[in-house]
C-alpha cells in the first residue's frame, strides 16, 4: 500500500530545515562555499532578471524584485538543496500576453492565482506526477518558447520603431520586416558586438559568466563613445534603491475570471519548469528533491513577489546548473544570491542607468539558442520513433502560432493515444498477467531471481531485470536504482527481455542512468534486448555510448564479462 500513498509528513520539509538536522550538519566550511556559488550566481541573475523582464513588457526593477522576493523564498522553503528561483526566459512569452490583454494589474492577480494553484498543487501530492510529462512534449515547447523569445528581440536588437508590439509569431514578423529598412545600424552592430563577446567568454573562459561580460563590454563602448541608442536610464529613468512597497491588487471577480486561464498557464509552466531543474540538479549532484515541496516554495514565492509588484518566476535551469558548478552545498547559496540582488539595488542600482537594451536583446537570444537546443530537437525528430516525432512537431507548431498550454495538453493527450497504440502493437494479453507497465525487479538473490549460476566473485555485480514497454511513464524509476544499492557495485547489469519498445524519453533515462555509472566508476551492460528496442537505441545513438561491447545477447555472458572485470 505504501507505493500507492501520495504524501508523507516527510514532503513537506524544507531543506534549507533540515540543513541543522544530525544528518546533513551545517559548519562554517560549509559556509565558505555557498557564500562563493551564490555570489556568482546573484551576478550571473543581475543581467538575466532585467531582461527578462523587459521582453515580458515589464520594468528591469521588477525582474530584480521578482529574483530577490521570490528567489529567497524558493531557496528557504524549496525542496531542492540547489535551486535558483527567479524570472526565466520560458515565461516571457506568457507574461508578454497577459500584460497586453490585461495589463499589469492583471499579471499581478494571474500571479498570485498561480501561486495558489501550484500550493494547492503541491499538497495534493502532484508534484511527483508532473516529471512524467513525456520528452518530445517538453523538448517542443521549450524549442518553441525559444524561438517565440528570438523574434521578440529582433526590435530592440536592431533598435526598430514600432508602434505596438504584438505577441502574436506571424504579425510579430510581418511588423519586423515592415520595420527592418529603417534599422538602427549602430545598436545592430553593438547587439553583435556583445553577441561576440558572449560567444568567445563561453568558449575560452567558460568561468567567467558571458552575460555578464557581454553587458559589461558593450555598456562601457556605450559609454565611451557616447552611442546613440536606448539605455535603461532612457526608457525606464533607472532603477529605485529600495525595494517596493507592499501593494496588494484588488480584486474583482470580472478580472478574476478573465486572468484565471492564463493563472493555470503560469502555474503549469511553472511546476514543469522548476521540476525540470531540479532533476537536473539531482542529476549533477545525486541529490533527490522533494517535489511537492519544491512546488509549494514555487507558490509562497511567486505570491510574495507579486505583492511587491513582481513578475512570475520559477527555478531557472541554467543559473542553478551554475550555482552546483560554482560549488553550492545547500539552499543557503540561493538566500545569498537574493541577498546580493538586494544589496546591488541599494548600493549599486545608478550604474544600471547605463546598459544599453541592445546588449540585454542580444543576451536573450543567446539564452533562445540555449533553451531551442536544437540538437535535442533534431535527434528526437530524425531519430526517434516517428511517434514521439509526430508530439514533438504538434508541440512545437501549436506553441509557436497558438498558445503553450494548449501545445501541452495536445502533446500529452497525442503521446497518450500513440502510447496505447504502440501497447496494442507490441503487447498480448497473457493468463496472470498483472499489467503492461515496466518495472524494475532487483535480484537480492540473484541466483535465484535469474536461475544463472553466478560466479562467487560477482559479489559486487548488481543485475536488475526491466519488464514491459519502457516509456516516459516509468522512466524515471531507473534514476533512482543507483540509490537503492547499499554498496556501490563495480558492474551493474539491466536485463531487457521483456522490453518489447522503448521510446526517446526511456532513451533519455538510459543515457542519464549510463552518466551516473560512468561517474561512480560502474561498468554498466545490457543483455537479452529484443530486435525492436535495439533499433531504437541504435538509431539514437545509445549503443555507442554504452559501447557495443557492454551489450549482451545473454544473462550469462554478461555476468561472466562483468566478472572478469
Amino acid at each position: 500500500m505504501a507505493a500507492f500513498k501520495l504524501v508523507s509528513p516527510k514532503d513537506f520539509i524544507p531543506r534549507t530545515f533540515e540543513l541543522f538536522s544530525k544528518k546533513e550538519g551545517y559548519h562554517p566550511g560549509l559556509l565558505g562555499k555557498d557564500l562563493t556559488a551564490g555570489l556568482t550566481v546573484g551576478v550571473i541573475a543581475l543581467p538575466l532578471s532585467m531582461a527578462f523582464s523587459i521582453a515580458a513588457g515589464g520594468t528591469p526593477a521588477q525582474g530584480l524584485y521578482t529574483a530577490i522576493l521570490a528567489g529567497f523564498c524558493i531557496s528557504l522553503l524549496g525542496g531542492s538543496k540547489f535551486q535558483i528561483g527567479g524570472p526565466t526566459g520560458a515565461f516571457v512569452v506568457i507574461i508578454f500576453g497577459v500584460i497586453t490583454r490585461h495589463g499589469m494589474e492583471g499579471l499581478i492577480i494571474a500571479t498570485i492565482l498561480a501561486g495558489l494553484i501550484l500550493i494547492a498543487m503541491g499538497l495534493t501530492g502532484l508534484g511527483r506526477f508532473v516529471k512524467y510529462i513525456p520528452y518530445p512534449v517538453t523538448t517542443g515547447f521549450t524549442t518553441g518558447i525559444g524561438l517565440l523569445i528570438f523574434s521578440q528581440q529582433i526590435k530592440d536588437f536592431f533598435g526598430l520603431k514600432l508602434t505596438a508590439a504584438s505577441p502574436e509569431f506571424v504579425v510579430m514578423w510581418r511588423e519586423n520586416f515592415r520595420a527592418l529598412p529603417l534599422f538602427n545600424g549602430t545598436a545592430a552592430a553593438l547587439g553583435f558586438f556583445t553577441l561576440a563577446v558572449i560567444i568567445v567568454i563561453r568558449k575560452f573562459v567558460p568561468r567567467i559568466p558571458g552575460a555578464v561580460a557581454g553587458v559589461a563590454a558593450a555598456t562601457v563602448l556605450c559609454q565611451v563613445f557616447k552611442l546613440p541608442v536606448e539605455t535603461i536610464g532612457s526608457r525606464f529613468g533607472g532603477i529605485p534603491q529600495s525595494l517596493p512597497a507592499f501593494s496588494p491588487p484588488v480584486f474583482h471577480w470580472e478580472t478574476v475570471r478573465q486572468v484565471l486561464p492564463d493563472s493555470f498557464t503560469i502555474a503549469l509552466l511553472a511546476a514543469i519548469e522548476s521540476l525540470l531543474s531540479a532533476v537536473v540538479a539531482d542529476g549533477m549532484t545525486g541529490d533527490r528533491h522533494k517535489a511537492n515541496m519544491e512546488l509549494v516554495a514555487q507558490g509562497v514565492g511567486n505570491i510574495a513577489g507579486a505583492f511587491f509588484g513582481g513578475i512570475p518566476a520559477t527555478g531557472a535551469i541554467a543559473r542553478t546548473a551554475a550555482n552546483i558548478k560554482a560549488g553550492a552545498v545547500s539552499p543557503v547559496s540561493g538566500l545569498i544570491h537574493a541577498v546580493t540582488l538586494l544589496l546591488f539595488i541599494l548600493f549599486l542600482a545608478p550604474l544600471a542607468q547605463a546598459v544599453p537594451l541592445v546588449s540585454l536583446s542580444a543576451v536573450l537570444m543567446a539564452v533562445a539558442w540555449d533553451m531551442s537546443s536544437l540538437g535535442r530537437f533534431f535527434r528526437v525528430l530524425f531519430k526517434a520513433p516517428k511517434s514521439d516525432a509526430a508530439v514533438l512537431l504538434t508541440t512545437f507548431v501549436l506553441t509557436v502560432l497558438v498558445d503553450l498550454t494548449f501545445a501541452v495538453e495536445v502533446g500529452i493527450v497525442l503521446a497518450v493515444f500513440l502510447f496505447l497504440k504502440r501497447m496494442i502493437e507490441v503487447t498480448g494479453i497473457k493468463d496472470g498477467s498483472e499489467g503492461l507497465g515496466a518495472q524494475l525487479i532487483f535480484g537480492h538473490d540473484r541466483s535465484e531471481k535469474t536461475g544463472e549460476a553466478i560466479p562467487e566473485h560477482s559479489g559486487k555485480i548488481e543485475i536488475y531485470e526491466i519488464s514491459g514497454p519502457f516509456f516516459f511513464g516509468v522512466a524515471d524509476t531507473l534514476q533512482h536504482v543507483l540509490r537503492s544499492v547499499a554498496k556501490k557495485p563495480r558492474a551493474i547489469i539491466l536485463r531487457m527481455r521483456s522490453v518489447p519498445a522503448v521510446d526517446s524519453t526511456g532513451i533519455t533515462a538510459l543515457e542519464s542512468f549510463n552518466h551516473q555509472c560512468k561517474q561512480g566508476k560502474i561498468a554498466l551492460f545490457i543483455c537479452e534486448m529484443q530486435e525492436s528496442p535495439r533499433k531504437t537505441m541504435e538509431r539514437a545513438g545509445f549503443i555507442a555510448a554504452i559501447g557495443a561491447d557492454n551489450v549482451r545477447e545473454t544473462l550469462a555472458e554478461a555476468i561472466l564479462i562483468a566478472g572478469d572485470l
